[in-house]
């Protein structure tokens, strides 16, 4: 009976080991170290001497007069921020993809590549280079307006409350939407030739092989791209900081909760730094990324599997 069991793939520990120990080093333990210091503070006398409060710090960030408003919009911030990439940037990038995929499209792999360069371009240089485009002083977007009428349109966005954090988002859009594109476009050539002919055969239109073939088959990578989409702008901070800086102006508008976090624990200005409420802050994100992680998890991919039984 022994010998017909299968001995254990040692092998695959083997190649597993060194990527997992990096992983732990540079992640999980500086993650659960995080929420470690998030139940601990600064005691008056000595602030290098920690003790264990509990989850007084949680309680303060959601009671202090200074705090508590700084963490309300920091998360509306980043609803508002995630709202606009799943709006914009994931149908966007599905259209550019379902473009690029069809064999109609001359040139294909120069757009795919025009697309997907903004990606790999510094966040410092986009945000500067769009920051200079934008001044009202002398950039150019009033001109480029005032090309084609608009002129009357422009406004200094990035210095009204109203606007600053959509235009950042839209930035981040135009940096980012190759992502999506190039994930969709590598479902979008995984589906079988045949169900496309079989559909034209039978008098299908492109947009109804689009909703009735296509579509459906994209919808796991749809769940994909959300989730990443998701994860990614609950942790944006770079560009945020690259264009409006530290207190993400004006008046706190732009402010995501890498932001905060980041003046909470490193100090700002005239702010002092609490390595401690900058932990909690951070367990903050933890807990609302792992819950809509938990959400795509046990609804969108379940959903998913029942279709495919």
């Amino acid at each position: 009976m022994s010998q017909n069991r299968r001995a254990f793939p040692v092998h695959i520990l083997v190649f597993l080991a060194p990527a997992l120990l990096i992983y732990t080093i540079f992640m999980i333990y500086p993650l659960i170290d995080t929420l470690r210091l998030s139940l601990y503070a600064s005691t008056p006398q000595d602030k290098t001497q920690e003790v264990f409060i509990g989850f007084d710090n949680y309680k303060t960030l959601l009671t202090n007069d200074q705090l508590a408003p700084r963490l309300g919009g920091a998360i509306k911030n980043n609803a508002i921020f995630f709202a606009i990439h799943m709006i914009v940037q994931n149908p966007l990038g599905l259209l550019l993809a379902s473009l690029l995929a069809s064999p109609f499209i001359y040139g294909r792999s120069i757009y795919r590549t025009m697309i997907f360069m903004p990606t790999l371009l510094s966040f410092v240089l986009v945000g500067f280079v769009w920051q200079i485009m934008l001044n009202p002083l002398w950039g150019i977007a009033k001109d480029i307006l005032g090309v084609v009428g608009m002129q009357s349109l422009y406004q200094p966005w990035l210095g009204l409350e109203s606007s600053a954090l959509a235009v950042i988002g839209l930035i981040s859009v135009w940096q980012y939407v190759g992502v999506p594109m190039m994930l969709f476009l590598a479902a979008l050539v995984t589906i079988p030739d045949e169900l496309i002919e079989a559909a034209r055969v039978d008098g299908a239109t492109a947009l109804s092989i689009f909703w009735r073939i296509k579509l459906p088959l994209l919808l796991p990578t749809v769940g994909i791209v959300m989730v990443l989409t998701f994860v990614g702008n609950f942790n944006a901070f770079d560009l945020v900081y690259t264009i409006q800086g530290g207190l993400a102006g004006p008046n706190f508008s732009s402010d995501l909760l890498g932001t905060f976090f980041y003046r909470t624990f490193f100090g700002f200005q005239l702010q002092q730094g609490n390595p401690t409420m900058g932990a909690a802050i951070a367990g903050v994100m933890f807990f609302i990324i792992l819950a809509g992680v938990l959400l795509y998890l046990f609804g969108w991919q379940r959903r998913m599997l029942q279709l495919e039984y």
